[in-house]
């Protein structure tokens, strides 16, 4: 397949790009969570009749629930799927636990990997192996060997070509170079791996305006294919600066299963609602400068138990990364840096955002303040091999599942009672940073037998490397390996390679924890109850950093949820509505 495209793209119409997309073949999707997702091509891909796709993204989510409702896909390759907050995508499920289309579950260094293999014309590109989990004998084509100057055992996997990659971008100049603004996820990789590349843009500019934007990225003429103009053609994602995620949308698109999914995500016959398109132009100075809610002064929360003592894990020489679907973790960081750690660095969308301020997590403008105040941008590609495989991350911190007594994860599947599979969201990036960075820390929001047990049915992702002897020869740093729990906190023996108690959360008694542990716990000798965050603490937890409490979502039942995310969007709307008003206030002035 030839990957030489044309010096200058044709431009046409979000129609005439789907036509593009032939019958059975690969498609790539742009975009990352619910940013610069190109729903307007992938609607009318779906309205196209295109089928039997091979859909291959590092995440599915939204495109691929778009995808699956249209009867379009006949195979997946993905490292990770989620709706964000609002939980496991159901087509996704009921297709992986039916087995009525193949999964091929990939780490996301294999993917990056095989397709710069496909981008640079190579018959293979070697990789870090994923020690300590079973994800190399789940990635399509990959295979361990000897690398032939060292002898190190390497990973290696052979090209992953797309015979069409869709993106949607901010704009595109009259030659046809595309613009690209905040974190480029793999869309680079992916566009150099693909035969043709179709964009949709918010706005055609004249040729020369690029050139004058800060903090961008281009694909250059030669790299596209077809471009067509299609403002809001992200809606309800984002694209910044134009407009926000319109997380009310997409909650009442998500809940209406009885309207086709492809309907709930049309563009308004006016276009973005204006709101949106305001809320992009709310400044980080103006809303840090706004009085901010205070909550009562009831007792310090599981949830924030657990944040502060995440939080206390970090100091002004740490580099912590957030990866996807993760408010815990944000909090944790945003916590630190507002507090003991301002030095720290904090990076956000999967590394996208790098060295960020600590923001208030308000839902819908999360985005744009990270975006603002990144000091850079990244792609998920260059994210790994300048960061996560040069050792360079101190911390991640990541929910699972389930963690057996060896601190391996599972977040892939499990087995129901009866033997049916229970489909989980993936492993994402997990079974390679959890040997690269230097701290390994999971979290469990939910201690339980079925959470904690003696063997994982899968072990997505694991501490491979963990003793200094095994991990210095590869360039990492050796750190600590723990997992968080309502109940109390594990830390992974060098020795034993075991799971120990090594802290007791308030008022919970070691009969508490062995009873909701599915392995014999062992308990180290100085074991010590975990403090309380102080009351300064607490009040910049709950009043600066997370005042919509989206560290919650993480603690509560299914059938608790969707109240919950009822209650946050409301109080985003309101809160969203005042940093309008007030950025606007401050313009007029």
């Amino acid at each position: 397949m030839s990957l030489v495209k044309p010096n200058r793209p044709r431009f046409t119409d979000v129609a005439g790009l789907a036509a593009m997309v032939g019958q059975g073949g690969s498609l790539g999707v742009g975009g990352h969570h619910f940013a610069r997702l190109p729903i307007a091509l992938l609607r009318a891909i779906a309205q196209s009749g295109a089928k039997d796709l091979h859909y291959v993204c590092w995440a599915g989510g939204l495109p691929l629930e778009l995808m699956l409702e249209a009867d379009a896909v006949a195979e997946i390759d993905l490292c990770f799927s989620s709706l964000d907050i609002f939980g496991l995508p159901p087509r996704f499920r009921a297709a992986a636990e039916s087995g009525a289309i193949p999964v091929r579950d990939w780490t996301a260094l294999a993917m990056i990997q095989a397709l710069r293999a496909a981008q640079q014309n190579l018959p293979s590109m070697p990789f870090q192996l994923p020690r300590g989990s079973d994800m190399l004998a789940r990635v399509p084509g990959a295979h361990a060997a000897s690398d032939p100057i060292s002898g190190a055992a390497t990973g290696f996997i052979p090209p992953l070509r797309l015979d069409s990659f869709v993106v949607h971008a901010q704009r595109a100049d009259e030659s046809g170079n595309v613009q690209i603004i905040g974190p480029r996820a793999l869309d680079f990789a992916m566009a150099g791996a693909a035969r043709q590349v179709l964009v949709t843009v918010e706005e055609i500019v004249p040729v020369g305006t690029l050139r004058h934007d800060e903090r961008q990225s281009i694909l250059t003429r030669n790299q596209v294919s077809a471009i067509a103009l299609a403002p809001g053609g992200a809606y309800p994602a984002s694209c910044l600066p134009f407009y926000v995620t319109d997380y009310q949308r997409l909650a009442e698109a998500f809940a209406a299963r009885e309207t086709p999914l492809e309907d709930n995500l049309r563009l308004p016959s006016k276009g973005v609602p204006a709101p949106l398109q305001d809320a992009a132009k709310v400044r980080a100075e103006t809303v840090v400068a706004m009085p901010t809610p205070v909550h009562g002064e009831m007792k310090a929360s599981i949830d924030e138990i657990i944040a502060a003592r995440i939080a206390a894990e970090l100091d002004n020489e740490s580099f912590a990364s957030a990866g996807a679907v993760s408010p815990l973790a944000n909090v944790a960081y945003r916590l630190a840096k507002a507090t003991h750690a301002p030095d720290m660095i904090i990076a956000t969308m999967s590394c996208g955002h790098l060295d960020i301020a600590p923001s208030p997590m308000i839902l819908s403008l999360i985005e744009s303040l990270d975006c603002e105040t990144a000091v850079a941008h990244a792609g998920g590609d260059d994210t790994y091999s300048t960061y996560y495989q040069a050792g360079a991350v101190t911390h991640e911190i990541v929910g699972a599942a389930q963690v057996d007594r060896r601190g391996r994860v599972n977040t892939i599947e499990l087995r129901k009672p009866g033997g049916g599979p229970i489909r989980l969201p993936g492993q994402g990036g997990m079974a390679d940073v959890a040997n690269m960075h230097r701290d390994y820390l999971l979290y469990l929001p939910r201690h339980s037998v079925q959470s904690l047990v003696d063997k994982v049915e899968i072990a997505s992702s694991a501490r491979g490397l963990l003793t200094p002897a095994e991990r210095e020869p590869m360039g990492y740093r050796t750190g600590k390996a723990l997992v968080f729990t309502d109940l109390c906190v594990f830390r992974l023996d060098q020795i034993s390679r075991e799971l120990t108690v090594v802290e007791i959360m308030p008022g919970v008694t070691y009969q508490q924890i062995r009873d909701a542990t599915g392995f014999a716990v062992t308990f180290g000798a100085d074991c010590r109850e975990v403090p309380l965050p102080s009351g300064e603490a607490l009040a910049i937890l709950r009043n600066r950093i997370d005042p919509l409490g989206l560290r919650r979502l993480e603690f509560v039942s299914a059938k608790e949820r969707g109240a919950l995310i009822a209650k946050i969007l409301a109080a985003d709307r309101a809160m969203v509505a005042r940093c309008i008003a007030a950025q606007r206030s401050l313009t007029e002035s």
